[in-house]
């Protein structure tokens, strides 16, 4: 039971959702958005710029103040294990992948897996009383999955300059004030809250990929795949973080809490 709970908040969980011990995102080129679920963006650094901040050692120092991180222990040994996941296994794969296929293919898959997060991007902008943010993610859904080719090409953006908002569970949450709670760094999924994991269960079930095909481990390995996709994008950004950093563990932790800071207070 706790084995296929994992593997459905795998299912769902951002791309390489900083999994790989925080390993940062990037921007999609075509696009503005970055995760599809609850935390991820925090799990990558350099999404909003958090992990910029961290490596220029400007980021803000209230958010070191305001960590709750109990559990400091379990997140250290869970951060070594993720860092030794992305670097055994999930960087060199990403690597020949990229060295066998083409950007523009591997940048179309990420935008067909971003244009499925529609239901969760649409229903949490509604939550939160974005009717415009809502409206938007609607239309660019529309015009991504007819003239974008089933989501492969991202035309909303590239030629209606509509950006996507990314709103998650987490996100709602938040705005109805509740707080991270714990600092929380899973296993496989990476760095989270109390708050975010919540969430992410909601994302699961407004996630399509939750559903179909109908067999956990088809979709885990349309996840797997995915994130290896996703990695190939943007090879040695976690690396650089980690070089940045004196502690790497407290930079992607207090990088993650910034970065949700801003996306919840936006």
């Amino acid at each position: 039971m706790l084995l296929r709970l994992m593997l459905l908040l795998f299912l769902v969980s951002v791309p390489v959702r900083g999994a790989m011990a925080g390993e940062p995102m990037v921007e999609r080129s075509g696009t503005s958005g970055y995760v599809e679920d609850s935390g991820g963006v925090v799990n990558s650094a350099a999404s909003s710029g958090a992990s910029k901040d961290v490596m220029d050692g400007t980021a803000d120092a209230d958010v070191q103040d305001e960590v709750s991180d109990p559990l400091e222990p379990f997140n250290r040994a869970m951060f070594v294990v993720n860092d030794m996941i992305y670097s055994v296994i999930i960087k060199p794969l990403a690597h020949i992948y990229a060295a066998v296929t083409p950007e523009v293919f591997r940048i179309a898959v990420q935008n067909f897996f971003h244009n499925l997060g529609m239901p969760t991007h649409f229903l949490n902008a509604l939550l939160q009383q974005k009717p415009d943010v809502a409206g938007r993610e609607l239309f660019r859904f529309v015009i991504n999955t007819t003239v974008g080719v089933l989501g492969f090409y991202d035309a909303a953006d590239r030629v209606f300059n509509l950006k996507t908002g990314d709103e998650d569970t987490g996100q709602t949450l938040g705005t109805y004030g509740i707080g991270d709670a714990v600092y929380i760094n899973w296993p496989v999924l990476g760095p989270s809250n109390l708050r975010d994991s919540v969430g992410l269960v909601g994302d699961a079930f407004l996630n399509p990929l939750s559903y179909v095909p109908n067999d956990v481990w088809a979709r885990a390995g349309i996840q797997g795949y995915r994130r290896v996709n996703d990695t190939s994008l943007r090879l040695g950004e976690y690396e650089d973080l980690k070089k940045a950093a004196l502690d790497p563990y407290t930079a992607v932790r207090d990088a993650y809490l910034q970065t949700r800071r801003r996306q919840i207070s936006q």
